[in-house]
């Protein structure tokens, strides 16, 4: 089965694509003419959702798109949807993490959110499209110093509770971080239920 990834990240897309692979799935980019709208919207739920109703309408055909950020325990919960723009509209990933690793101490707790969305628009005009939502999530702490070269994003400075030792999110291999991250476990539950779902209709 084929599906189309929302999202103009080519980090997200190596990534989502090399997990779904071994499930018999494969990822295609979002084509250049579509247009997403703005995350703008007051749960990770909420932007993926958006997000891929907007690509599956304009391709007519199934789409995936998540909405993934990090929460902070000793900023409230910050930066939250806001992580991709946390230190500002244009930020880059290290103009975010210097702002997160310069507001939370050392050692505080982190928390990894992925919002998953799949919309397949409906089979025929005036039908309902099929839409499921799909969560992970990964437990964390925030390193003194970002480290590692993999991964992207908040990745450098999260130590994640599941690994032994201090190693973060970017020291890991592909293999220890898609067993465990937030989009990892997202990921694995949509193959799941279209597994569910195949074998119900054959």
């Amino acid at each position: 089965m084929e599906l189309v990834l929302a999202t103009r990240n080519p980090h997200k897309l190596r990534e989502v694509a090399r997990m779904l692979a071994p499930h018999g799935l494969s990822v295609r980019p979002l084509p250049e003419g579509v247009t997403l709208p703005p995350e703008d919207g007051e749960s990770f739920e909420a932007n993926a959702l958006t997000k891929a109703r907007a690509a599956a309408a304009a391709l007519g055909m199934p789409v995936i798109a998540d909405d993934s950020g990090i929460e902070a325990q000793a900023l409230g919960g910050r930066p939250g949807v806001r992580s991709a723009r946390y230190a500002g509209e244009q930020a880059t990933d290290a103009q975010n993490l210097a702002k997160l690793l310069a507001e939370a101490p050392a050692g505080s707790g982190l928390l990894y959110v992925c919002a998953l969305a799949y919309v397949r628009p409906a089979p025929e005009a005036g039908g309902a499209a099929e839409e499921q939502l799909f969560r992970g999530e990964c437990s964390g702490r925030l390193a003194p110093v970002p480290s590692g070269l993999h991964g992207f994003g908040y990745d450098p400075a999260f130590i994640p509770d599941e690994q032994p030792g201090q190693l973060t999110m970017a020291q890991l291999s592909d293999a220890q971080k898609d067993a465990i991250s937030h989009r990892g476990r997202a990921l694995l539950a949509l193959a799941r239920w279209l597994r569910q779902a195949s074998d119900s209709a054959s």
